[in-house]
Parts: structure tokens; sequence; C-alpha cells
């Protein structure tokens, strides 16, 4: 399984009676450590608790099941919705009854059954040349003959990309979501490969004039040091948030937590998922990782808020994850990363 086990962790996994120790949890995630570690230093500022994190590139909610009743995890944080309800379905995960969470987060971002809490969204966009004169786009324009040889995107089994082809599969249908792989395809002026920041890069360098991506790579971009290669990829790209055709909203994915099934230290977790829905964890959310906070009245980013007004697609989000392994398919079917 892949795992990349920080600070004191290993000790954790290797003798699990440690993860008793009162005064700290363990936390499972798929977020890069470095995203939320600002968080973590501050919970554990204001409340002695000490987070210590394992981080999973993929196979997190493998470990966990294999791990079983000795697992050390205590809460269990993905960054893509069908994960999140992966680690659910998969019976890795338990029900928490909290009125603070409750009320932090609104109902249509947590589980029915408090099995899963929303903590940020983060809306696909469009990346395009900044000369540019782009008003509106929708996700099926990317398909149009005029963008032939134009478009640069990551690899289409990615998360992030399969996500938002389930979103289409759910609007559009499969045939149709099929026709518009094939579509983007042809338009692709090099192979869905790399990063979304490699989007931003390639627009800068002439490769391609548009793109989708993530807004908040844009906002870290947009944000970087004067002079920085990260500065020079996002002062090239102007930032439009593309809308589905039907629903007239953009497509949005989550970062979200669970309370791990065999947690051992199940009320200082609590304590850190509460904490992620308070207003002052929302508030650096927005601020450090350029995403939108879940909790209502939180500010948003001035400049994810310069990208103009977000409305997400919130009518197919929890179809997405019944949608992805045919999304995956019709990947591999159109050969669109080959």
């Amino acid at each position: 399984m892949a795992g990349v086990l920080i600070s004191a962790v290993l000790g954790v996994c290797s003798h699990p009676a440690n993860a008793q120790t009162s005064g700290s949890i363990n936390l499972y995630t798929t977020r890069e450590p470095k995203l939320i570690q600002p968080l973590l230093d501050e919970f554990s500022k204001s409340t002695g608790v000490k987070v210590n994190v394992a981080f999973f590139k993929d196979g997190m909610a493998e470990r966990v099941k294999a791990e079983g009743v000795n697992s050390p995890a205590d809460v269990l944080m993905t960054v893509d919705i069908g994960n999140l309800l992966e680690l659910v379905d998969k019976g890795l995960t338990q029900p928490v009854v909290n009125k603070e969470l409750d009320e932090s987060i609104p109902v249509d971002l947590r589980g029915a059954k408090g099995h899963w809490f929303a903590l940020s969204l983060r809306d696909r966009v469009l990346y395009a040349n900044k000369n540019l004169d782009i008003k509106s786009f929708q996700y099926e324009d990317l398909a149009k003959p005029e963008w032939k040889g134009k478009v640069c995107i990551r690899s289409g089994q990615h998360p992030y990309n399969l996500g938002l082809i389930a979103a289409m599969i759910a609007h559009n249908g499969e045939a149709e979501t099929e026709q518009w792989l094939r579509g983007v395809k042809s338009n692709l002026a090099r192979k869905a490969t790399g990063g979304d920041r490699d989007v931003a890069r390639d627009i800068l360098g002439g490769i391609c004039d548009i793109g989708i991506a993530n807004a908040y790579y844009a906002g870290q971009m947009k944000s970087a040091s004067d002079g920085s290669d990260a500065r020079k990829w996002g002062d090239a790209i102007s930032v439009v948030r593309p809308t589905f055709k039907k629903s007239g909203a953009t497509f949005v994915n989550i970062t979200g937590v669970s309370l791990a099934k065999s947690s051992p230290n199940q009320a200082n977790a609590i304590k850190l998922m509460e904490f992620f829905a308070s207003d002052k964890a929302q508030s650096m959310y927005a601020k450090v990782n350029h995403e939108y906070p879940v909790k209502p009245g939180v500010a948003i980013d001035p400049l994810m808020k310069s990208f103009g007004p977000l409305h997400p697609d919130m009518s197919v989000i929890h179809e997405i994850v019944k949608n992805r392994q045919l999304a995956s398919k019709l990947v591999d079917r159109v050969g669109f990363d080959q």
C-alpha cells in the first residue's frame, strides 16, 4: 500500500497500543501534509493534543481495512468525495452525532448519518491564456473544434478528472460523455499528463491556450513570490469558472473527514473534526489553501473571490462515486491518456 508516514506515526503503526497515549491522535490523509500543517499546528497549540500524520498518495482505504480493529487511525481525511464515500461504503467509518459539526456544516455537505463531513470546496476551472477574451465557458465547450490542438489537461484517470467526468455522466449520460471525451482528446495540444500547475506552465510556454485545473492552484501560483516560476505561470493565465450546460453550475469536489471505525482516541479525534469546522480553521483553509470554506459566513480569500462568483453544482455530487468506475472505463475506451 502506498503511504508515507510522518512524525510519530511509524511508532504508532508498529505498536497499536501506543495509540492510546493521552493527548495525541492519528490522522490518515490523502491531503498533502504541507497544506494542512498550519491548521494542525494551530489545533495542537490551542488544545495540547499532538497530531501524528500519515500521508497516503493512494491506498488509504486498503490500509485501514488491512489494519482492522487494531488500526491506529482516528481521523480519515480525503481530497475527493468519491474516496470519502468509499471509506463509508467499506465500513471503515463510524457515525458522529455532534451539534457543533451539524451547525457548522450545511446538510448537503455531510453524511446523513454523520459518517462524513466536508471541510472545504474545490472548483475545477478553466485556465486560459490571459490574452484571450473569454467571459463564460461551459465544460462541454472543451470538445468544440475551435479548440483543436489548444487544450492541456492532466491524466483523465486522475481523481480530479474522474470526478468531473463522473459528474458529466450524471448530467449528460454515458454516450454523450464518451463523445465529449473523444472531442476533448482530439483537441489536446499534448498528451494528457503532468499536474494542474503544468497546465499554466504550458500556456505560458505557448503549447496550449486553455486547460482545466483546480482553482486553488491558480491561487497558489498567483500569490507566489515575484519572479518565481510559479508566479510567472500564474500571471500568464486568467481563470474562468465553467458551468455544466444543464445545471448552469460549476463542478466542485471536497476535502472531507470521517471518524475511523476503530479510532482509539475518539474524544480528541472529534475535537479535531470540530476544529476543522470552526471559524478559525475555515478561515485558515481559505487563506492558506485558497479553497472555499463550507461554513456559512466565513470570508472567501480575496484572490479567489476575484475569479468571480462560485455557484457550486451540488446536484450531482452524491452521484460521483457511483459513476467513477464508468468514468474510468470511458477514459480507457477513448484512449484519452495515450
